[in-house]
């Protein structure tokens, strides 16, 4: 008797223990939901235009590395950049004004987060904050996602911003038409080579700007928006600037492999081709529109190949157009250069040239290679975007200092205001 009461003791005992084993393991087994939030924009902010939506996400008890964040607007869940520290861009250019919200949810693979929400309210303004119809963007990918030495750190950024103060503070643009794309939208720290830090929207502005991300999809819908927007005017005026790699083979020193290639530049996540942007463009009224292209083998964006030389026909860009100044930092065959804290050469060269007015009066010379005036009658205090070319191709072929990037060939059409050799001789003044 007493043997089969122990042996039910014991029974029951090992049976408990099972029980407290099994659901014990099970709670730990149990997925705890991951984490997200929204540090940009702040609730009930006003946005407009482009806005990166950013903030943060963790994983309590996996890896972070595998969460994905999902943003959702007007009903509609999208895929954001990254995880830990993620980003959505927004393109508001086309929506109704009003109040949205908008939702965030992390998945860990096995869970959703809790929805994470904001309130805000969209409103772009019909018309600009001056009466002057001047737009300018500039565009640079600098720091690909792939960690090698190609990386050009925030040199372009940093160039960028000193070019659109200088557009607002002494050429008469109004913030509201400046933008600056630049990477993926995100502030890397060690001048570009490290770790997301903040979005360019997070940061501190001295002015009031569009910041966005140099993708593809956002070049195309900005330099579309440029293009509707400035139509609208009679004396509208352009500038467009962009900074990148270009494409093309640094082994083969002759050609660097684009004889029966387009110029094309990288964007943060695709290639922009001379033919594309001139696509972009085709629909612009502006008869007053410059543009600069500063990459290797960027010649063809101007349909110049090297020493002045037309592009084949059949690689014709259709950027250069009656109205337009179109300039390259490199021949089709040649590379550029760039500093990884001050930006791409050519292009500080031309920048110095205009704002110090040290360009004034200088001339094509033979092959557009450049050289200072010997007449008076050339130097008026003003300097057109033409001379500061020639100044800064001069600089490059006469300076001892960059005696190394002589061989870089930056290149000129100038078709403002009309096409050919009497058509093209007034120069371009910007801001006027």
């Amino acid at each position: 008797m007493y043997k089969k009461i122990i042996a039910i003791l014991v029974i029951i005992s090992v049976s408990l223990l099972l029980l407290y084993v099994y659901y014990e393991g099970d709670e730990e087994s149990k997925n705890i939901i991951p984490l997200v939030e929204i540090t940009y924009p702040s609730d009930g902010a006003t946005i407009s235009k482009i806005v990166t939506i950013s903030g943060t996400a963790s994983d309590p008890d996996g890896d972070d590395n595998l969460l994905e964040v999902e943003v959702m607007i007007n009903n509609e869940w999208y895929l954001a950049n990254g995880n830990k520290k993620w980003s959505y861009e927004w393109r508001t250019y086309d929506i109704e004004d009003g109040p949205y919200i908008i939702r965030v949810r992390s998945w860990d693979r096995d869970d959703y987060s809790e929805i994470e929400e904001i309130s805000i309210r969209v409103d772009n303004p019909d018309t600009v904050e001056t009466d002057s119809h001047k737009w300018a963007i500039f565009i640079a990918a600098a720091n690909f996602p792939k960690d090698n030495e190609s990386k050009l750190g925030n040199g372009a950024l940093n160039l960028a911003e000193r070019m659109s103060a200088y557009f607002i503070e002494d050429l008469g643009y109004s913030t509201n038409n400046i933008i600056i794309l630049f990477d993926d939208g995100w502030i890397r720290d060690d001048n570009g080579y490290g770790e997301p830090i903040e979005t360019l929207q997070q940061r501190r502005h001295q002015y009031d700007i569009t910041y966005a991300a140099t993708t593809k999809e956002t070049v195309i819908s900005s330099i579309t928006y440029i293009v509707e927007e400035s139509n609208k005017f009679d004396d509208s005026e352009i500038f467009i600037w962009i900074s990148s790699h270009g494409c093309g083979d640094q082994d083969k020193k002759l050609f660097g492999g684009k004889i029966l290639e387009r110029s094309a530049v990288f964007l943060w996540d695709d290639i922009l081709t001379d033919k594309e942007l001139g696509d972009l463009l085709s629909t612009l009224r502006s008869d007053k529109t410059c543009i600069i292209v500063d990459a290797c083998y960027s010649g063809g964006f101007a349909d110049k190949t090297i020493f002045n030389l037309p592009e084949l026909f059949l690689f014709g860009s259709s950027v250069s157009s009656p109205g337009r100044v179109v300039m390259t930092g490199a021949s089709k065959f040649r590379m550029g250069y760039a500093s990884t804290t001050q930006g791409p050469l050519f292009s500080q060269l031309w920048f110095y040239g205009i704002t110090s007015g040290d360009a004034d009066g200088f001339r094509p010379f033979i092959a557009n290679i450049g050289r200072p005036t010997r007449l008076k009658m050339f130097k008026d205090g003003k300097v057109s975007v033409e001379e500061a070319f020639f100044y800064a191709r001069y600089i490059l072929r006469t300076d001892n200092d960059l005696k190394d990037y002589s061989k870089m060939e930056p290149q000129i059409n100038d078709q403002y205001p009309r096409k050919g050799i009497i058509g093209n001789l007034k120069g371009m003044i910007l801001g006027e």
